[in-house]
């Protein structure tokens, strides 16, 4: 036997156990009890839900079980040194090499919450008018990269800019595995620089504007937030009015008051549908501190503190004396500025996950 083959089921084994295959098929089976259940239909859209998660599961678990006995079963046989079946061991042994290396990215997807669905918001920072021009532009950026990867985008909510852009705007992305573990990278302030468009100088100037990317947590049992820890506001949405913001007293306010993060909805049609979708995002908002700060407990958990300003930067984007998109953090670069602001960001996030593997 070959020390590679000794090796590739060394690596596989040691990526089923990362990955957890074992735990994962004990929820597999929880998964496919609840919905074996009588009464699991009577609510369609958290039954859509739990189909969905238990599909998903069990072709992962498949996957991973398939490769380990296949890895398994080819050392046994290249064991019998019977050189009749060295070819067969031979193109067994690059297949099973190939499939391991095609599914290696998953290993960097083995966070709890790296198979959920996205909040993604954009906060205009430091830099007034040009600030928020900045964050229209990275919204853009945003939405350009889901369109290109067949992802579906929701908008939650959006504030305007006082004369052009925008000071804030929250959008759900979904339809893809593992969207938080891949997209996460983007999660920091994003600096700009270029010849200001907004003064008659047209002189240099320095925008910040952050990006937040959380894990959409939906259920209440992957985040217990206390009811005492909430003070809820209801008030009168602002806004056009029209069909996307109702204008009666149904925006909600909730500040979780051991952290201090507050989440206000209003773009919702009733009161209570702004209130879920805003318990929905604090739950997200909590679930992503407990990532960050390395807390099990929500009452462990301090308020976020980082600052859309200079030296907190991810990553920085040049557009005057020159041209370039550098990652601060993976050091990955690249002079096509056009491109990576008409969404080609995938490099960037490909280096990330790169990055985070060997660190």
């Amino acid at each position: 036997m070959s020390s590679d083959l000794s090796q590739l089921q060394k690596d596989i084994s040691d990526a089923y156990k990362r990955l957890a295959i074992d735990a994962l098929s004990e929820k597999n089976e929880s998964l496919l009890a609840q919905m074996q259940a009588p009464d699991f239909w009577a609510d369609n859209e958290q039954a859509q839900k739990v189909s969905k998660e238990q599909s998903s599961l069990e072709k992962r678990i498949d996957f991973w079980k398939d490769l380990k006995t296949r890895s398994e079963d080819l050392v046994e046989l290249a064991g019998m040194q019977d050189d009749s079946l060295a070819s067969d061991i031979e193109k067994q042994q690059l297949q099973l090499q190939l499939d391991y290396n095609n599914a290696k990215r998953e290993l960097q997807f083995s966070g709890p919450y790296d198979d959920h669905d996205v909040i993604l918001s954009i906060f205009a920072g430091a830099g007034g008018t040009e600030a928020q021009d900045w964050a229209s532009m990275l919204l853009r950026m945003y939405t350009r990269w889901a369109e290109a990867n067949d992802l579906k985008v929701n908008l939650i909510d959006q504030s305007e800019g006082d004369e052009a852009g925008l000071k804030s705007v929250s959008l759900e992305l979904s339809g893809s595995s593992f969207l938080y573990g891949r997209l996460r990278s983007e999660n920091g302030v994003h600096r700009l620089v270029r010849l200001s468009p907004f003064n008659a100088d047209n002189l240099r100037q320095t925008s910040f504007a952050r990006v937040e990317i959380i894990p959409k947590v939906e259920s209440p049992d992957e985040v217990e937030v206390d009811e005492k820890d909430l003070k809820i506001d209801v008030y009168r949405s602002g806004g056009k009015g029209g069909q996307s913001v109702n204008t009666t007293d149904s925006a909600v306010r909730i500040t979780h008051l051991p952290t201090g993060i507050v989440v206000a909805i209003q773009n919702e049609r009733s009161q209570l549908q702004n209130r879920e979708m805003a318990m929905t995002i604090l739950r997200s908002k909590l679930a992503q501190l407990r990532i960050e700060q390395h807390k099990d407990k929500i009452s462990e958990l301090k308020g976020p503190n980082e600052q859309a300003a200079w030296g907190n930067q991810i990553r920085n984007y040049v557009l005057h004396p020159y041209n370039m998109v550098k990652d601060t953090r993976t050091k990955y670069e690249t002079t096509d500025t056009q491109s990576v602001l008409d969404g080609d960001i995938n490099q960037f996030i490909e280096s990330f996950l790169d990055w985070k593997l060997g660190s």
